[in-house]
Order: C-alpha cells, then sequence, then structure tokens
C-alpha cells in the first residue's frame, strides 16, 4: 500500500471517476467505480428511498449505512456530513433539521463538489452548503456542529485518530455524532490488504471495530454506542481478482470478517480532558 498522501490521491481520482457515472454502475459493485463485480447487487448501501429529503439524483449507491436516520436530528440544527459525495445525506439532513437549520457538506473531490451543489441548486436549497475539503482539517470552525454524520468515509480516512479528533473540534459541547463505516472482526488477507483498489472499495482500509471504538473514546467522546451493525459480504468473483481457490475457501470459512457498523458519540458538555477545549 502507498503511503497517506498517495492513498489520498489515489480516492480522489476513484471518486472522482465515481462523480461521473450512474447509480446503477456504481451499485454493481463493491468499489463504486469500474465495475469490478459481475454479480448485480450492491454489498454495502442501504435503501435511501423511504427517507424524507431523499434525491434519487444524489444517490451514488455508495454509503454502507442510514447515519441520518440514527442521527437524532432536530429542528434547527446545523449538520455537517464528512464525505457527503452528491449530496444525498445532506438532504436527509436537510429534511430533519429544516429551513431554520444548515447543512454543510464536505467533500475532498472536486467532482463530487460540483454534482452537490447542482443537486441543491436544482432544489432551491439555500441552507445547504457544500465545502471542499479534508476531514482530516475539516475546513469549518470550532464548536460549529450539533451533529456530524459519515457515510462509509471514515474508513478511506488514513489517520483515523486526526478525523476523530478534528470531528469533536467541530461538534459543539453536547453535540453528537451517528457515522456508518466499516471495520473487521477478524483479519483480511493480506493480498486484500495491500489491494488499492480495494481500499478505494471501502474494504482494505477499515481497521478492527475495537481499535475503531477505542480511537473515538481516545478522543474524547462519550456515550460511545453502536447502533446497527451487519456483515458486508464480498462476492466471490471480486475475491478471485486476489486469492487463489483455496485462499477463498479459508476466507469464507469466516464470513463476517468485515462488518457495517452505525455508531453513536456524544462530545461532553463539559471538557474534561486536556487540550480538548
Amino acid at each position: 500500500m502507498e503511503n497517506k498522501e498517495q492513498i489520498k490521491e489515489m480516492v480522489r481520482q476513484k471518486y472522482a471517476e465515481i462523480a461521473n457515472q450512474s447509480k446503477d454502475m456504481n451499485a454493481a459493485s463493491c468499489c463504486g467505480a469500474g465495475g469490478c463485480s459481475t454479480e448485480m447487487y450492491n454489498i454495502m448501501s442501504e435503501e435511501y428511498t423511504d427517507l424524507q429529503g431523499y434525491n434519487p439524483d444524489a444517490d451514488l449507491a455508495l454509503g454502507c449505512g442510514l447515519p441520518t436516520q440514527f442521527a437524532q436530528i432536530k429542528k434547527g440544527d446545523t449538520v455537517i456530513d464528512l464525505g457527503s459525495g452528491a449530496g444525498n445525506d445532506c438532504f436527509v439532513a436537510r429534511a430533519e433539521t429544516g429551513e431554520e437549520g444548515k447543512v454543510i457538506g464536505i467533500d475532498f473531490t472536486e467532482a463530487m463538489i460540483d454534482k452537490a451543489r447542482e443537486n441543491a441548486e436544482k432544489m432551491g436549497f439555500n441552507n445547504v452548503e457544500f465545502r471542499y475539503g479534508d476531514i482530516e482539517k475539516i475546513p469549518v470552525t470550532a464548536n460549529r456542529a450539533d451533529v456530524v454524520v459519515s457515510n462509509c468515509v471514515l474508513n478511506l480516512v488514513p489517520d483515523k485518530e486526526k478525523a476523530f479528533a478534528e470531528i469533536f473540534r467541530v461538534l459543539k459541547p453536547g453535540g453528537h455524532f451517528s457515522i456508518s463505516d466499516v471495520v473487521l472482526s477478524g483479519k483480511l488477507p493480506e493480498k486484500i490488504q495491500n489491494a488499492a483498489e480495494m481500499y478505494a472499495g471501502c474494504v482494505s482500509g477499515a481497521i478492527a471495530m475495537q481499535e475503531y471504538l477505542e480511537i473515538i473514546q481516545k478522543a474524547g467522546f462519550t456515550e460511545i454506542t453502536i447502533q446497527k451493525e451487519k456483515p458486508i459480504l464480498i462476492p466471490q468473483d471480486i475475491l478471485a481478482n486476489y486469492l487463489t481457490d483455496e485462499e477463498i475457501s479459508q476466507y469464507l470459512q469466516n464470513p463476517n470478517t468485515i462488518k457495517s457498523i452505525t455508531v453513536f458519540g456524544r462530545k461532553p458538555n463539559a471538557c474534561t480532558g486536556t487540550g480538548c477545549c
């Protein structure tokens, strides 16, 4: 695997490609670009169509959960969506926070920002804003958000400790996050861990669930709760790109190695840690 900056550039290029292709093509593969699976189903994303605010033009079928469904967004809240893509979760959040609230989407792929802004303009949303920026250095002032959401993006960030420290910084005291992400409950085969395209597909960039939760706790969050959990199964035709038949057989003996979780955490009202304010 490349160094952190090379990983970021690879992810940026891959998601620029995704921004310019159809939802059907994205949904046909785990990696979201290039049609890497011949099995026509989406192994990660969940159905948004029943959620208020859903816009099919903004749904690229790239998520691994429904964080906005669990985010406890209230009228008038300021919501930040990290890795906002074409704006799908932002528009669902906007339906919850209402016209009196504010939604800020952050993405570091310019093609995604352009697509999201176009979608917001079509719907005439004046309180949904999209900013170009890195999750490891969120372009938002401290203590700004009531709620932070993110959908299958934090696993793509090389420095997850810095990312959660930034989430802590931008949340108001008492604010919270609801994040859907990919984690591991076992060890991935080394060939998959080292595959750059599987990193962009949100798989080889995942870390152990316990380590993930420890990073959140270390950042200063409390009330850490798993709101939803489900296994993610990689189609065998994708596994065959990286593993031998024998290796695939061994991997399938523990089919629940990769999981999608939606996790909640709250920033305490009072600062109790060194430098946390």
